[in-house]
């Protein structure tokens, strides 16, 4: 077989590992750039308050702790109970067929963090994924351009938030998609032999409509015509560019959190917080999540670990001061409005509980079981095996870890979720392997 021949059947690998290559040299590029220009930047703004911050090491041990692959088996149930045989997708709650790009990418990062783990062996999870990119290739697009906001997971069909059938859709989230993105890079480094496949999947989904001048955009309709809004805030905005930036993707607006960022005290840690609206209705919450996927997947870069180390600081300093343990992030809740906001700072108040709407709902803060799991990974405290020895007793070896327990009265947030349970595998195979983005060895 001749050197042609074989570069030809090798093109889909090589084309992805210089897309890598060049996604990642930019954000070294972008963060040097940062750092230089953080140099010059006067005592007074907003990024100085974080040059005191030294970031808490990484918490890669390369082994699993003694209860780590029970925990891992519990959380992998989920996903045997909760995948759909014929499309491969995955029911974002317990039971209830729909998903969205986001939760999508949750579950390859679950099937891809059970195999490291060796809760499943390397056939099954590439079975699983090749699944679900079949479907992900040959379902409708919001207007043939990008994946809808929501699906069927039996179907495949576009569906609005209720689940129900609808001929257009919805539009597309820009924040949603790039997770997908993230995950799909994940694939390609971890099962260079899916290359192939990741890559007509994203061929078919025209990504340059949800990024322009640098920033993301989302679709939305309104009066039966496409809006598009810019997308993300920090936090969610940073990592998303992130992942677009694997593909070579152009995000430095995005990227730039300096740009919208304001500083609030909490506990006495800088907490990063947006200076836009959140959905341009209520003022911007800073919550855990966005900076556990960093550095779960990306093993963070110099501005995210201060962020993250802020974060983590002053959720246990709450539990030093108040004796009120505290691990909080957007979660669903198992009454009514079914999900909420549980943030270090939002609303313009530190610890507020949000709704979509933007009402507080604080007698439904979660001492929360991904975050419990991600920052014991992470960091590794005596706090955060504090956590885990609360969040233990919840693992249901039938069903997976529920949301959490109720900061108000100490009863189980019952509600049941891919992004937990995925979280919760990603955690513990992040103990043993270090970020997800290093190929699988």
């Amino acid at each position: 077989m001749t050197l042609k021949t074989n570069l030809i059947k090798a093109r889909s690998h090589i084309i992805f590992l210089v897309a890598l290559g060049c996604g990642l040299a930019l954000v070294t590029a972008i963060d040097r750039s940062a750092d230089t220009n953080k140099q010059g930047e006067q005592v007074g703004t907003q990024m100085a308050q974080f040059e005191d911050i030294t970031p808490l090491p990484l918490a890669i041990t390369g082994a699993s702790g003694p209860d780590d692959l029970e925990y891992a088996q519990i959380a992998w149930r989920y996903f045997e109970n909760n995948t759909d045989p014929t499309t491969g997708l995955v029911n974002s709650t317990d039971n209830y067929p729909s998903t969205t790009m986001w939760e999508t990418g949750s579950y390859f990062v679950a099937v891809m963090s059970a195999n490291r783990l060796g809760v499943i062996d390397e056939d099954e999870a590439i079975a699983r994924i090749d699944l679900a990119l079949d479907t992900l290739y040959t379902m409708r697009l919001f207007d043939g351009v990008l994946p809808n906001k929501a699906y069927n997971v039996r179907t495949g069909e576009l569906v609005n938030y209720a689940n129900q059938p609808v001929e257009r859709g919805l539009g597309w989230s820009a924040l949603d998609i790039a997770r997908m993105v993230a995950a799909l890079g994940h694939v390609n480094a971890n099962y260079p032999a899916l290359a192939s496949k990741t890559a007509r999947v994203l061929e078919r989904w025209d990504l340059s409509q949800m990024i322009e001048d640098g920033q993301l955009i989302g679709g939305n309709i309104a009066d039966g015509a496409v809006r598009r809004d810019q997308e993300g805030r920090v936090g969610y905005e940073q990592y998303a560019a992130k992942a677009m930036m694997l593909f070579g993707f152009d995000t430095y607006r995005a990227y730039d959190a300096e740009s919208h960022l304001m500083v609030r005290d909490v506990e006495g840690q800088p907490i990063p917080v947006d200076t836009r609206l959140h959905r341009n209705i209520t003022p911007a919450f800073t919550v855990s999540e966005p900076y556990l996927f960093d550095g779960l997947e990306f093993g963070f870069d110099a501005r995210s670990a201060r962020f993250a180390t802020s974060i983590y600081a002053a959720q246990e300093a709450r539990y030093r001061n108040t004796g009120i343990l505290t691990a909080v992030s957007e979660s669903h809740i198992d009454v009514a409005p079914y999900f909420v906001y549980s943030s270090v700072w939002g609303g313009g108040a530190e610890w507020a509980v949000m709704t979509f709407s933007g009402d507080r709902m604080d007698s439904r803060r979660t001492v929360t079981t991904k975050v419990a799991f991600a920052w014991d990974a992470l960091f590794g405290t005596d706090y955060t095996r504090e956590l885990i020895t609360e969040i233990a007793p919840l693992g249901d070896p039938a069903r997976g870890w529920p949301e959490g327990i109720y900061e108000a009265d100490g009863t189980t947030n019952s509600s049941i979720t891919v992004n937990t349970n995925a979280l919760v595998l990603a955690a513990l195979a992040f103990r043993v392997h270090g970020p997800l983005i290093r190929a699988h060895q």
